[in-house]
């Protein structure tokens, strides 16, 4: 009899994957989403839904295996109000639909977020978290909502990614991929020697799933296993795309006061976790779910990007004139950013 996975979030950039993978694996699946997924196959269930919907969620949770939660409000939304109520609240409304309906497993996907800017790094599970604004808070309460959870019965797995990357991840990486596209230079910050894991969301998903079949309450942090600088990875890409764009260091101090201030007044997409993280260094010991779980991710930052890269090429048009979905799955307004391209 095959394991039934509810995924909340299934219509979302990651979700849609996930699903995926998951079919892949003969799952009978379901999505819980606002908004149904345009490329749903026929044969997956969609349960139209909000996440801080008891009723609504508990009635989803019904005869599933396994849950999938990947419902959150991400950075891209700079809205603190919907950070607490979708990502904390929401994730509780789930855990405990979870514990009432009978569910045997839940994979929360948590966020490397949590962390803020380390002391040090590699960044472990043990490392005390500590965000360093209001999404990172949010999912880092979610994650001690997860706890609670487990300490009643309710057995949960926590993946913590680094910055996702793969085909189809748009948001702030369309601007990057339009930058390079139109030959106009890239930004780092100072010499651009931060040291920066990603992670790609084939080997996310399949982490996630591996978890899912783990008994056991047990945090997992999840990136690259081969990655380098900052600068590496988008000399690299410039490369590849061969259309003139170069790696252009600013300062550091005035581009973050910059990028904080052109946020909050709304002309830039950019939210306050990318002004925090982006000239900083972070990367996780992966060991722990490579050990536990039998995981190897497959791409390096480099091979990541360029695939995401060729993936916007390809899909360009369509991306542009896209205006629904998830905050990963379609283009981004510029803002300053147009003006700011062209003067690096």
């Amino acid at each position: 009899m095959k394991k039934k996975a509810l995924i909340t979030g299934g219509a979302g950039y990651f979700g849609s994957l996930l699903l995926r993978k998951l079919l892949e694996k003969d799952y009978e699946c379901a999505i819980f989403d606002l908004n149904d997924a345009e490329d749903r196959p026929a044969n997956v269930q969609f349960i139209q839904g909000d996440i801080r919907d008891y009723a609504a969620v508990l009635a989803a949770c019904q005869g599933v295996n396994v849950v999938h939660h990947n419902v959150a409000q991400v950075p891209l939304a700079k809205d603190k109000d919907a950070f607490h109520t979708v990502n904390y609240n929401g994730t509780d409304n789930l855990l405990r639909a979870a514990l009432e309906a009978g569910v045997g497993k839940v994979v929360h996907t948590s966020s490397s977020a949590i962390f803020g800017i380390p002391d040090h790094n590699p960044v472990t599970e043990e490392t005390p978290p500590r965000p360093g604004e209001a999404y990172g808070k949010a999912k880092y309460d979610g994650e001690l909502l997860c706890k609670t959870y487990a300490d009643k019965g309710l057995d949960v797995s926590i993946i913590r990614p680094r910055t996702i990357m793969g085909h189809g991840r748009l948001g702030i990486f369309q601007i990057l991929f339009e930058w390079i596209y139109e030959g106009y230079n890239v930004p780092v910050f100072g010499k651009g020697d931060n040291i920066y894991q990603f992670v790609h969301a084939d080997d996310l998903a399949e982490a996630c799933i591996l978890a899912g079949e783990k008994p056991g309450y047990a945090t997992y942090n999840c990136g690259a296993e081969h990655f380098g600088t900052m600068r590496q990875v988008l000399e690299a890409l410039c490369r590849h795309a061969n259309t003139g764009s170069k790696v252009s260091s600013v300062p550091m101090a005035p581009a973050v006061i910059g990028m904080k201030i052109t946020s909050a007044i709304g002309l830039s997409p950019l939210g306050a976790y990318h002004s925090l993280m982006y000239g900083n260094s972070m990367y996780f010991d992966i060991s722990k779910a490579k050990r536990e779980l039998g995981w190897e991710p497959k791409f390096s930052n480099e091979q990541m990007f360029i695939e995401s890269y060729d993936w916007y090429i390809q899909h360009r048009q369509e991306v542009m004139s896209a205006t629904t979905g998830s905050h990963h799955r379609r283009g981004v307004k510029q803002g300053v950013l147009s003006l700011v391209k062209r003067i690096l």
